[in-house]
């Protein structure tokens, strides 16, 4: 019988740019991994729904969420917040109200200037 040998365990395939964190070499960050995991996903359907994600890294991030759970949460929750945060800022610079009209007017004179 041919013996394990029991490598030592490998860092996760993530990588943070810019505060965001990012899994293995893709542009696919780790929140969209755990969303479609929580989601109910498997590792299988994420790597189809991303195609440049590699099966063995959704299983080590996902791996990774389930021994720090506390620690990701912590971290999706943060960027929930700055999305939040970003959304309120975008909506107060740039309001929505009468958005539909002054598209429809811009159409208009468009049309008529041709």
């Amino acid at each position: 019988m041919a013996a394990l040998k029991i490598h030592a365990a490998e860092p996760p395939p993530m990588r943070e740019v810019n505060g965001v964190v990012y899994v293995g070499q893709t542009r696919v960050p780790i929140d969209t991994v755990i969303g479609a995991y929580l989601d109910g996903a498997d590792a299988d359907q994420i790597v189809r729904a991303y195609d440049t994600l590699e099966l063995a890294d959704v299983h080590a991030v996902i791996s990774y969420y389930l021994r720090h759970r506390e620690e990701v949460e912590a971290y999706l929750e943060q960027g929930r917040r700055e999305a939040d945060e970003t959304r309120r800022e975008n909506q107060t610079r740039f309001p929505a109200a009468g958005l539909r009209e002054r598209l429809m007017a811009r159409q208009d004179w468009r049309k008529r200037s041709l």
